[in-house]
């Protein structure tokens, strides 16, 4: 079903999505500066076993060596844009070569990254990094420009787009291109240092055989119980991490995240709760690590190995499911370019009986342009998709960061019969048209085994507006009190790129308050589902309290425009604050919502209205920003008359509208 050795650009900007807090660097370079350093001639092979030289390439040329990875998200994102370079540039005296000085890299590796990328300029094989070293590369991906005397004149990345946990939706700065068309025109390059973002290179290395640190007997069982869930192939993640070839070459990329708290991605302050999928290492465990990479990566005693784990081809399931609906009969098109808006496929399972289900694993056919997907259900006789179009609680999801897992023994969630499945997919184009067919597996529960009937419930807001440039705004939400008790399984926060913290908060019927989950850093890149290792008892008469912050300034990188407001909406540069959990009840109580839904439905708010009226972003409402349609009700809602409608006289007027509709 999926690569995680794959070729593809796409699934590699799809990895970029979930993984760009751990796969990329730290900006850092080397102590001293190659720029005004005359690159001595080289000669290596490319992929083919041809020999060629950097003297014959680019003579009398100006010339781009890229360092690249056949495997790291970021040489994957790049090629494609090195290609378009070279065409740009090649009948203006412009030579283009790439070198792969990676251990790890196969010369088949190099050949199908070479014939996927389509790319038409050498790339040559460093074996031993004899290359690298001499011109002091790090990354991949990392460009010099040299000049016709192979003096280094430009030193760094691509581009701008792309960074340590954020990516824009375009570079606001093309480093490599202006550094070619300044040099081109005769000029110094302005700016000829730039810090190069991506991942080691797997340089050669020379082991200390008396280390006692080695992949055989810790390194190897290390990874197996916090990385290979993902890091495997059939998976998510960009590279696998079960093979000490493999390894050796990730291993400074391994030690740089590991000290930088990248990875592996867990986000929950240790203070507040214990969770059975803590990713996060012991300290044991990382000074292993280092230990291990400082020894030069030793492989040790193969006969210490740990078995293999196991794992259900194509799926995160505990095997494989009893049946995958598809979201439709043909795959959906997603167009290159433009907003796509949710979209909804409608499936009839022909249940005729209630079903129970274990486990659920939504998969998306096409990780490129796949956001999220949310199954729910329209059981029969309802008009509406059930739970609030996914704001108040799913059957299943799929998000990046959250993994598939069964629900403890004897807790199931139940399908109706006659229930129709609804998929509810955000897409997000990505310049070419692209096609997709996602599925949902399930592993259904023998229907007398099941003793609890686990729901998906939340605390939820549209009630918020995000100033222009606010770094730390607040925004809480509640839910109504439970009607019954209920045990609580686990929390999932969810909010988009402006979303800073998350904590959840159980007010129980006494008036004592716990905190439940802590998120200092929350982090849209891994939505991860924090499951409690003891399920916390809620008496009825609970209330779960959520509160979190939004970062709406230029210092937050992943921000698309910190000059905006921003309320609630779907897509991605729009914001959500949802804070979903799973709660279970004995299937004997009869029951249907332990916590039961907000009486108001979501529609628009005064702070939706505001940030799509408030064209000037000056927080008031002018005339000329209302519709025509609309202006017959502007002195209504301006009750001070200074032609005017601030946030406040939004809200009043939501009141009235609420208190004029309560006495119908």
């Amino acid at each position: 079903m999926r690569l995680a050795s794959n070729y593809s650009p796409f699934a590699a900007m799809a990895v970029l999505l979930t993984l760009t807090s751990s796969a990329f660097s730290a900006e850092t370079q080397p102590a001293k500066s190659p720029i005004g350093k005359v690159t001595p001639d080289f000669t290596l092979a490319d992929f083919r076993g041809k020999e060629q030289s950097l003297s014959e390439i680019g003579k009398d040329k100006l010339v781009v060596v890229a360092f690249l990875g056949t495997e790291c998200p970021l040489a994957k994102l790049y090629a494609p844009r090195l290609v378009a370079l070279n065409k740009k540039f090649a009948e203006q005296g412009v030579a283009f070569i790439a070198v792969n000085a990676n251990s790890q890299d196969s010369i088949t590796e190099m050949a199908a990254y070479a014939r996927l990328h389509k790319i038409d300029f050498p790339m040559l094989k460093d074996a031993g990094n004899k290359v690298a070293d001499q011109m002091s590369a790090v990354r991949t991906p990392e460009v010099f420009v040299l000049d016709k005397d192979r003096t280094v004149r430009y030193w760094g990345r691509v581009d701008d787009q792309y960074g340590v946990g954020y990516q824009r939706d375009k570079p606001e700065r093309n480093d490599l291109e202006l550094a070619l068309q300044e040099l081109l025109s005769g000029k110094p390059v302005s700016t000829p240092v730039t810090a190069a973002v991506g991942c080691h290179i797997g340089r050669v290395k020379q082991p200390n055989e008396n280390s006692k640190v080695t992949y055989s007997n810790q390194i190897a069982r290390i990874l197996q119980n916090r990385c290979v869930e993902c890091h495997r192939e059939g998976d998510i993640a960009p590279f696998a991490l079960t093979d000490y070839d493999e390894v050796v070459g990730w291993s400074e990329m391994i030690a740089e995240v590991v000290d930088e708290q990248r990875m592996p991605p867990w986000h929950a302050n240790p203070k507040h709760g214990e969770f059975k999928n803590d990713r996060a290492l012991t300290q044991e465990e990382k000074e292993q690590i280092f230990a291990w990479v400082k020894n030069g990566a030793p492989e040790g005693d193969k006969t210490q190995l740990p078995p293999p784990r196991e794992f259900v081809s194509g799926w995160e399931l505990p095997r494989e499911p009893d049946l995958v609906v598809n979201m439709r009969e043909e795959p959906y098109r997603v167009p290159a370019t433009g907003t796509v808006e949710y979209k909804y496929f409608t499936v009839d399972p022909g249940f005729e009986e209630d079903k129970w289900v274990t486990a659920f694993q939504a998969a998306p056919g096409n990780r490129a342009v796949v956001h999220h997907i949310l199954i729910m259900t329209r059981e029969p006789g309802q008009r509406r998709v059930g739970m609030g179009g996914g704001a108040l609680g799913f059957l299943a999801a799929y998000v990046p960061g959250l993994r598939a897992e069964p629900f403890p023994e004897g807790m199931a969630k139940k399908i109706p019969a006659g229930s129709e499945i609804v998929f509810q997919m955000h897409y997000t184009p990505i310049g070419t048209e692209q096609f997709d067919m996602s599925s949902l597996g399930m592993i259904f529960a023998d229907p007398d085994s099941v003793t609890h009937e686990v729901r998906t419930h939340s605390a939820v807001t549209n009630e918020f507006l995000i100033p222009p440039g606010a770094s730390n705004h607040q925004v809480e939400a509640d839910t109504s009190k439970s009607s019954f008790a209920s045990q609580l399984l686990n929390m999932m926060p969810h909010m988009h790129l402006r979303g800073k913290s998350f904590r959840y908060e159980v007010r129980y019927p006494d008036g004592k308050t716990e905190t439940l989950l802590d998120v200092p850093h929350y982090d849209f890149n891994w939505q991860t589902s924090y499951r409690l290792v003891n399920h916390k008892e809620l008496p009825a008469g609970t209330t779960i309290h959520c509160v979190g912050a939004f970062d709406n300034s230029k210092q937050n990188l992943n921000n698309p425009d910190p000059t905006q407001s921003v309320a609630w909406g779907d897509q991605t540069w729009d914001e959500m604050f949802i804070g979903y959990f799973d709660v279970a009840f004995p299937v004997k109580a009869g029951k249907e919502m332990p916590f039961p839904p907000p009486k108001r439905n979501r529609g628009p708010t005064p702070e939706s209205i505001m940030a799509k009226l408030d064209a000037n972003q000056d927080e008031k409402i002018e005339v000329g920003e209302v519709p025509l349609l609309l202006r017959i009700r502007f002195n209504k809602i301006d009750t001070d008359g200074d032609k005017m409608i601030t946030i406040e006289e939004l809200r009043k007027a939501f009141k009235r509208g609420r208190r004029d509709k309560d006495d119908e």
